[in-house]
């Protein structure tokens, strides 16, 4: 079992950033991925950004690419999103995800088994 734990979220005003933080409890395996997906209140969810554990591959939605960025922290089982620019269009409970699959990182939400309760993102204008 796997559970993930994200944090980070709160409110900033457009422009500004957020980092957010997702840490991994149980086994991860070097062929694991993680990923961040959002949903807004009336809206389906949404693929954000995606990383492969063991080779660091990232990818992203193209609404986030030059604005988000992926790190991580090895020891500690942990990933961040940098949120850089934030718009009021970002305004959504973000959620992270891992799955086990080969390949690149993926943007499908059913690649993904172990998902985190979220974490609130506001962008006020």
């Amino acid at each position: 079992q796997v559970q993930l734990v994200e944090s980070g979220g709160g409110l900033v005003q457009a422009g500004g950033s957020l980092r957010l933080s997702c840490t991994a409890a149980g086994r991860t395996d070097s062929w694991w991925a993680l990923g961040w997906f959002r949903q807004a209140p009336g809206k389906e969810r949404e693929f954000v950004a995606a990383i492969k554990w063991s080779s660091g591959s990232t990818r992203y939605a193209d609404s986030m690419k030059g604005r988000f960025t992926w790190s991580r922290d090895n020891v500690k089982n942990t990933v961040y999103l940098e949120m850089n620019n934030l718009k009021p269009e970002d305004t959504a409970v973000y959620y992270c995800a891992g799955g086990g699959f080969s390949g690149a990182p993926s943007d499908a939400e059913n690649e993904y088994k172990y998902w985190g309760q979220g974490t609130q993102v506001t962008v006020s204008s």
